[in-house]
């Protein structure tokens, strides 16, 4: 591609784009030096499990690499360790050595339903923090002044509000500074809400004589809810190692709005058929039902395959489209460890039976089904999103969080 071919890919979805002149500068060195850009994403391993809401950064990573860039997958193992403050209250729980590295490993397993494992370099910021000594720390704190730091809403806040601000948390948007210089990051990418880090690398990697990194962010993704921000504490996400009926069930449950901004910032679609698809959409041509299920597809064939997909959308259809289940099912969410693993109790939980015992009853005399199929034990079977029937007429979807 032409660099403002590529400029069109990269402000795709994007928020900030920090600064779109340098980036065409950048643009054509790489093309005439025959380098290409070196692209950074970090991601701090404080969970095991990944969802779409974290895809969004690594699709903008997988469209550099696509270009031809090399896309650096950079694991958070040492600043895992301090946590990013961003966006917090009160100081992150640390997590363990240990539980890093043991999340760092699916980390990499899921990274790479996305990412081609061929041309992305996976690195680990402690490579070069444990060799660095307290003499380096402290040049490195040297950069940057408490007044800049004081800036950052959340520090201000929590300063503001007598609430305590640990003096390590003042360290992690140096460090992730730091990792800039340590790769020679052409571009960082990042979410909105860690803009303030990503300034403060270009910062650093001028102190250490280094030409300043182009910063691109994307939004954060709204959940199934569409208000709030995919979260698994909200019940509202869709997780990338989910089975294929719930992430179908899940993105079919979306707004047509959200579902346009899902294709813009998730799909592989191009910009011109994105906006083809818009005006197919607008005109009458093509229904949001059936937009959505093609994206649905599209999503789960990329973590699971072309035949979980269609299996997927069988089921659905064999559900919703025989009335199997109402439109105006009501949905109930509950916390995971309140529902247990017997289902009787479960069942008089969402209020679809009076006692257990009924319950029991209409287990064994084949009258439950979820999510389409007839239920032959007591136990609660998995998968977060559950649509229940018990007799002919009682419908509820539990989502369990």
């Amino acid at each position: 591609m032409g660099i403002e071919e590529q400029v069109a890919v990269i402000k795709r979805g994007a928020v900030d784009l920090v600064n779109e002149e340098e980036l065409r500068k950048k643009l054509a060195r790489s093309e005439a030096e025959k380098r290409p850009l070196r692209v950074k994403l970090g991601l701090d391993p404080t969970a095991p499990d990944l969802h779409l809401g974290h895809t969004v950064v690594l699709q903008k990573l997988k469209q550099f690499q696509d270009l031809g860039h090399i896309a650096i997958f950079l694991i958070g193992d040492f600043t895992g360790m301090i946590g990013d403050p961003t966006g917090r209250i009160e100081t992150r729980p640390a997590l363990t050595k240990e539980e890093i590295l043991a999340n760092a490993e699916t980390y990499k397993k899921q990274v790479f339903k996305i990412l081609d494992p061929e041309r992305t370099e996976v690195r680990y910021n402690s490579e070069w923090f444990e060799k660095i000594n307290a003499a380096d720390m402290i040049r490195l704190c040297a950069q940057y002044t408490m007044a800049r730091i004081m800036e950052r809403e959340d520090f201000r806040n929590r300063y503001q509000n007598n609430l305590p601000i640990s003096i390590h948390e003042f360290l992690y948007p140096l460090v992730q500074g730091y990792d800039s210089v340590a790769l020679k990051a052409d571009v960082e990418l990042g979410g909105h809400d860690q803009i303030f880090n990503l300034f403060v690398g270009r910062d650093i990697q001028r102190s250490y004589g280094q030409e300043s990194q182009v910063l691109v962010t994307v939004p954060l993704l709204e959940g199934t809810d569409g208000v709030n921000k995919m979260s698994k504490s909200y019940g509202n996400y869709v997780g990338i190692d989910e089975t294929p009926d719930d992430m179908f069930g899940k993105l079919m449950s979306i707004s047509d709005e959200l579902m346009l901004k899902y294709y813009e910032l998730l799909s592989d679609i191009t910009l011109e058929e994105l906006k083809v698809l818009k005006g197919r959409i607008s005109d009458g041509t093509l229904h949001p039902k059936q937009a959505k299920v093609d994206f649905a597809k599209e999503i789960i064939t990329r973590f699971h395959s072309n035949g979980a997909a269609r299996a997927a959308h069988e089921n659905f259809e064999k559900m919703f489209r025989d009335k199997e289940v109402p439109d105006d099912i009501e949905t109930m969410t509950m916390d995971r460890q309140e529902a247990g693993d017997w289902l009787p109790k479960f069942l008089v939980n969402t209020g679809l039976v009076p006692s257990t015992s009924e319950g029991k009853r209409m287990i064994k005399q084949g009258g439950v089904t979820i999510n389409g199929n007839k239920v032959g034990s007591e136990e609660i079977p998995g998968g977060d999103e559950l649509v229940i029937k018990v007799g002919k007429r009682k419908f509820k979807k539990v989502i369990l969080h």
